[in-house]
């Protein structure tokens, strides 16, 4: 991926390039919906789209990006590995390249584990694909940290990336940091899902800025150097999530909201 990025996205190097902070996800997007959202969200200006085989719409993604005219090294691309496709990955992969129109993509992730096991066999499969120049970088979604240990013990390569579900009520420092030591980036789906927006540290936060909740909550994420994929199909919420880029939190407001993670 040149150094292109869009400019006002914040970026975390990974082995095969940098990943946008801010993505655009795609999960439970369909058909024409799925690429008018992907088709919007490249107008306006993100660069880091993230679908999945599970999610049925590559196609609609890999349309989007070809009539937007939009560099394809410019775009961070994404998919992943359903878990019942072990023993077939690459045909998935080459499947996935097709749908999406691609050569390559910026990042492949195994979706989940594999019946539940770390699976180092199709771990391997991923580096595999990365060391033909398929693949830029590989990684893991859902997976614990003791998975991620198996198969850097198993194969001495650690994930790029660990996406999992991510939020306030979710913060873990010691969990982020144990990705950290292993070189590990985490990604967050999920982020306003899970969150009460309403919550005191939040609400205040976006009245000090005058921004949304959701911003601020997005916001939050960016300053963790936690990756976030927030989705949606309309264009305002679209637009929305992208203004996340233009304030920032202080470390008071980012501490408070950390906070909320403790309780319950």
């Amino acid at each position: 991926m040149t150094d292109s990025t869009h400019p006002q996205t914040p970026t975390l190097t990974l082995p095969g390039g940098a990943i946008p902070l801010l993505g655009f996800g795609t999960w439970q997007a369909e058909g024409d919906e799925a690429e008018l959202a992907v088709s919007t969200a490249l107008q306006l200006g993100y660069r880091h789209i993230d679908t999945a085989t599970g999610y049925g719409n590559e196609a609609q993604v890999g349309r989007a990006l070809a009539t937007r005219g939009i560099d394809r090294d410019d775009v961070f691309v994404t998919t992943k590995l359903p878990p019942d496709h072990a023993g077939r990955e690459r045909q998935t992969l080459t499947e996935s390249l097709a749908a999406l129109g691609t050569d390559h993509l910026d990042l492949w992730l195994v979706h989940w584990p594999p019946n539940k096991q770390a699976s180092p066999e199709v771990w391997q499969e991923l580096v595999k694909a990365r060391d033909e120049g398929l693949v830029r970088s590989i990684g893991v979604s859902n997976y614990s940290i003791a998975q991620i240990d198996e198969l850097i013990a198993a194969t001495g390569e650690a994930p790029a990336v660990n996406q999992i579900p991510y939020s306030p009520v979710d913060h873990d420092a010691d969990l982020l940091a144990a990705h950290r030591e292993r070189g590990v980036v985490v990604e967050g789906y999920s982020p306003l899902k899970r969150t009460d927006l309403d919550a005191e540290p939040i609400a205040a936060a976006a009245r000090a800025h005058g921004v949304t909740p959701a911003q601020v909550v997005l916001r939050w994420h960016v300053q963790h150097d936690v990756v976030v994929i927030p989705k949606s199909v309309r264009r305002e919420r679209i637009e929305e999530n992208l203004g996340t880029l233009g304030f920032e939190l202080t470390a008071d407001e980012v501490a408070a909201i950390d906070a909320l993670g403790t309780q319950g």
